[in-house]
């Protein structure tokens, strides 16, 4: 693949570029770090293959741009080809291919990104990680070949080779030989034990013979006793029968003498209510004499009730008027009591009036004490307004000097838990230092430890891609290879046609096109072989990289964490080496405070001003316990004012008495004058004297009335009796008609019943004459269920033993089929053994190893021989003769890939060769181990790419290089190198410039 142009919209750090490789040979593209150097590569790769570094699909595309297109034009086998990649950030990419024709480019493009993949490396026969391990060359990979031990350097070229799928085969083929080992171990158990139940199988067929026997003979007894049993079950159930017959007869029998007895009860009850009757009818003239008395006896007290309901009536009038005139004078009554009352008030009132005014004398000489007392009192009250003032200032002044106190003594205790801190952080410090360097020293390693992780993972990514291209033409060389086959196959026929022209072959073009054919598929095969060891060998180069990755990744789990903990520790250290300044200022501090406290001499203004105040307040003179001493003695006498005004108010209120006394006298001699006029003359008095004469007139007795009353409940029974009188004259005949009735209905069943005593007689005349046959039926029914149990346990006896027969039939022939399948599993067992030794190290990796290092041998010499004027050769030794003591012809044979070089003076170790000559062995193997990858893949390596190259090298390195370089530049179409050291670019002639600018990278390409 040789690249023509390349043009780039939107790509990582590229805007708009294009780049046009026409007349480019040897090149190099240069520019500062992170300018867009690798991302010209990553283009080719991701139009081509779809890979490139980033992690998401989306992140190719330039920041702020809505799509990304690449167009990337190369020749592949004299034929010029275009890729255009396009994607827009959140959908999906485009994929087209494109080959030139004289009318210009024709659509190659398939159904779909996938198959258009496809269509592309069947083209170029060219996968992503064969390109990146051949066409483009890391600095390292050739020296880590020569230095690594010689099983070591088998492992690269085997990862190389692909041959990790070789051990994936003989670890299936080894697990399937395990499988089925472990079966053939069963199957052996399985018929060994199958053998020893087939053995019992004679006596079971025995067994089974005699038990039918047994069960014949007590089938026929037990179907002679199930016969008996029959018929004496049918004597039974005639037996049964008659008994339901005898109990039914006799329930009849019963009943008709509960009948008889019920209508023997009935009679003799309507036989007494008749007589009853009688009794009652005979008394008739007595009862209705009797009733006619209560009837009159009931109209006089009637008439005496009106009486009485009148006379009560009047008495409730007289009774209300009584109560009204009753209120009227008790009202009276109560403003009389009420006028005695306030008379006797008044009269009370006359008496502590004169006591009052008997003290006057006396309350005047107390209100001259009360006048001088409150004199007093004003004074102080004064002199308390002027010294108030001064003595809220007094304490503000005091409180202030207090808190400046308690101030100062809380700074010296904060002086003194500083000192102690800084003296315990002083004396800290060796440690912490100590601690910072260990600390630093750690996060060196890991930070080495980083470097090597990252560049773990890179050789990880970078083998996988080559593991999915080896796959990819793997699969390829497989279709290659059954086309092949398929075509040797056809010539195997004698009339055989050709598989081009189909025309027929003669002897000369058969054996022409067979020999042909078979050297494509000895190619072909050769080269798959290739392809699969450099997949075991990538393989396990992944294993190691992944178990370093993890062990490193482990390592590493405390990186931040030091980090952090060799900031805190910084930061302590910083804050101990001012500790000794400020213990000093501390302690000067401390001392200007504990003399200021001891003498008191802080804040003097306020000490001055609260000493001005005292002397101020002691010329006042001012003592508040004589002020309160004054107070008391105002209100000690207080009481003759009191007295005082008491006095006045008694002047008063006696003119009041003397002319309030004369009206409540009248208006109680008013008030008994009514109550007698009341009580004689009023219109209530008048009305109860008419209706204490009405009631005169009633002539109402009540003595009488109860009289009448009591003679009226003792002739009520009469009128019971007369009631009872007329129901017995209705009931009588009724009743001597049922009477009649009942006695035929008794002479009836007392027929019924003597037709049934007969029935019973002959009923047990019956059971009598037949015998009961319950127990000979308990006897045989007891025989036949024990019987049934050992017929039931005898047919569950064949039945176990029907189905072991079954089961000794099922396993015999499971018996047959299992000794097949253990033919069987040994033979898969020594198949699988066999294959296992094929796949391993010794086997069909060690024959390839062994084809491809001739190869690469060759290759090698040719390129070296070019690089050091035929001075230096290689050779590959993949065996030598082990350490055996003295029987060295006899020595045995071990397997190894030591690498000999030899030069004028002879053969000699790798060491020992100057820089000049190492460096051209080693870049000679690299570059040979890239045309023998390019090889097995199917393409021819005509473009060349080394990247950072030139970081690694000294200058006299670089010039090794240089010179490397040019003399195989005639060997490829392309080489393009990439560097960062801006001082290299002038030893090439062709140099492509980028630049990094705000629009993104810029590409310049000068000749």
């Amino acid at each position: 693949m040789i690249p023509v142009q390349l043009i780039l919209k939107n790509f990582l750090s590229y805007r708009d570029a294009t780049l046009d490789f026409r007349g480019l040979h040897t090149a190099c593209i240069c520019g500062s770090n992170g300018a867009g150097k690798s991302s010209l590569l990553e283009a080719i790769t991701w139009a081509i293959w779809g890979e490139s570094r980033a992690g998401v699909e989306d992140d190719v595309i330039h920041s702020g741009a809505k799509e990304v297109r690449v167009d990337f034009t190369f020749q592949s086998n004299q034929q010029i080809y275009r890729v255009i990649r396009t994607r827009p950030r959140g959908g999906t990419g485009v994929l087209e291919f494109q080959v030139e024709t004289p009318s210009g480019f024709r659509a190659l493009t398939g159904k779909g990104v996938r198959a258009t993949q496809d269509v592309i490396l069947e083209h170029i026969k060219l996968d992503y990680e064969t390109f990146i391990n051949s066409a483009y060359l890391r600095q390292g990979r050739a020296d880590e070949f020569m230095l690594k031990r010689p099983n070591e350097r088998k492992e690269i070229l085997a990862e190389l080779l692909k041959l990790n799928q070789y051990d994936e085969l003989e670890e299936r083929a080894k697990e399937s030989s395990r499988q089925f080992k472990a079966k053939v171990e069963e199957l052996e158990r399985s018929l060994e034990s199958s053998k020893t139940q087939l053995q019992q199988r004679s006596a079971t067929q025995a067994q089974q013979a005699e038990l039918e026997v047994e069960l014949n003979e007590l089938q026929q007894i037990q179907a002679f006793d199930n016969i008996q049993l029959q018929s004496l079950q049918v004597v039974q159930h005639q037996r049964q029968n008659w008994a339901e017959q005898l109990s039914f007869v006799r329930q009849q029998y019963q009943n008709l003498s509960s009948d008889c007895d019920r209508l023997q009860q009935e009679q003799s009850a309507i036989k007494s209510q008749l007589s009853d009757l009688q009794t009652i009818l005979s008394q008739e003239t007595q009862i209705k004499a009797g009733y006619a008395q209560y009837q009159t006896l009931q109209s006089q007290e009637e008439s005496f009730s009106v009486k009485s309901a009148e006379y009560t009536q009047r008495i409730q009038q007289r009774q209300q008027l009584q109560q009204q005139l009753t209120k009227q004078v008790n009202e009276i009554e109560r403003q009389l009591q009420q006028a005695i009352a306030q008379l006797e008030v008044l009269q009370q009132q006359e008496r502590e009036i004169q006591h009052t005014l008997t003290n006057q004398s006396e309350v005047e000489a107390a209100l001259a004490q009360l006048t001088k007392a409150r004199n007093r009192v004003a004074h102080l009250d004064q002199l308390q307004m002027q010294v108030s003032p001064l003595l809220q200032q007094q304490a503000t002044l005091q409180s202030q000097l207090d808190r400046v106190g308690a101030t100062l003594v809380a700074r010296l205790e904060q002086l003194q838990q500083v000192e102690n801190q800084l003296q315990r952080a002083f004396g800290r410090q060796p440690q912490l230092q100590q601690a910072v360097m260990d600390v630093k020293t750690q996060i060196e390693e890991l930070e080495k430890k980083r470097v090597y992780l990252q560049r773990v993972q890179e050789k990880g990514h970078e083998r996988r891609h080559f593991i999915e291209r080896l796959q990819a033409q793997q699969r390829e060389y497989e279709r290659v290879l059954g086309e092949l086959n398929q075509k040797l196959q056809m010539l195997q026929n004698p009339n055989a046609l050709c598989p081009l022209c189909e025309r027929p072959l003669d002897e000369h073009h058969w054996n022409r096109v067979a020999d042909k054919t078979k050297a494509e598929y000895k190619d072909t095969e050769d080269q798959l072989w290739v392809f699969r060891e450099q997949m075991a060998f990538s393989d396990r180069e992944i294993q190691v990289l992944r178990q370093e990755y993890r062990e490193i990744s482990q390592k590493l789990a405390s990186y931040d964490a030091l980090r952090e903990q060799r900031g805190q520790l910084a930061a302590q250290l910083q804050s101990t080496s001012d500790a000794e300044t400020q213990l000093q200022q501390i302690a000067a501090e401390k001392q200007h405070l504990e003399r200021s406290l001891e003498v008191g001499d802080y804040a003097p203004e306020k000490q001055l001003e609260l000493q001005q105040l005292n002397e101020y307040l002691q010329q006042l003179n001012y003592n508040e316990q004589d002020h309160a001493l004054a107070r008391s003695e105002v209100e000690r006498w207080r009481w003759a004012e009191i007295k005082l005004q008491q006095i006045k108010d008694a002047t008063k209120r006696s003119s009041q008495i003397a002319a309030r006394k004369p009206q409540i006298e009248a208006q109680i001699a008013e008030l008994q004058n009514k109550i007698q006029l009341l009580q004689t003359n009023s219109e209530s008095a008048k009305q109860i004297a008419a209706l204490e004469l009405h009631i005169a007139e009633i002539n109402y007795s009540s003595e009488q009335h109860n009289h009448i009353r009591t003679s009226v409940r003792k002739a009520q029974s009469w009128e019971l009796r007369y009631q009872q009188l007329l129901s017995a004259q209705q009931q009588y005949p009724q009743l001597q008609v049922r009477f009649q009735d009942l006695e035929a209905s008794r002479h009836a069943r007392m027929s019924e019943k003597q037709t049934i005593e007969r029935q019973l007689e002959s009923i047990v005349a019956q059971l009598e004459q037949t015998a009961n046959p319950t127990a000979q039926i308990e006897t045989l029914q007891q025989q036949i269920a024990a019987r049934r149990r050992e017929l039931d346990e005898k047919i569950g006896q064949l039945g176990r033993l029907e189905q072991v027969a079954h089961h000794l039939e099922m396993l015999q022939t499971q018996f047959l089929q299992q000794q097949q399948e253990l033919q069987e599993a040994k033979r898969q067992q020594r198949v699988y053994q066999e294959l296992t030794q094929a796949f391993g190290k010794n086997g069909i990796q060690a024959l390839m190893i062994e084809n491809v290092l001739p190869q690469l041998e060759a290759e090698t010499n040719q390129l070296l021989s070019r690089l050091s004027a035929n001075q230096l050769h290689v050779q590959f030794v993949t065996q030598k003769a082990g350490r055996s003591g003295k029987a060295k012809k006899n020595a045995k044979l071990i397997d190894t890939l030591d690498i000999l070089i030899a030069d004028a003076r002879g053969t000699r170790a790798y060491e020992t060769y100057s820089g000049g000559e190492a460096f051209r062995i080693n870049f000679a193997i690299r570059l040979a181990l890239a045309k023998l990858l390019a090889q097995r893949a199917g393409a021819a390596l005509q473009l060349l790419i080394i990247d950072e190259g030139f970081g690694t090298q000294d200058a006299e390195g670089c010039d090794r290089l240089i010179a490397a370089i040019n003399a195989i530049a005639s060997d490829f179409a392309c080489i393009l190198t990439v560097t960062h050291m801006p001082h290299l670019k002038e030893a090439f002639q062709a140099r492509i410039e980028v630049n990094k600018t705000k629009l993104g990278s810029q590409l310049h390409l000068s000749m």
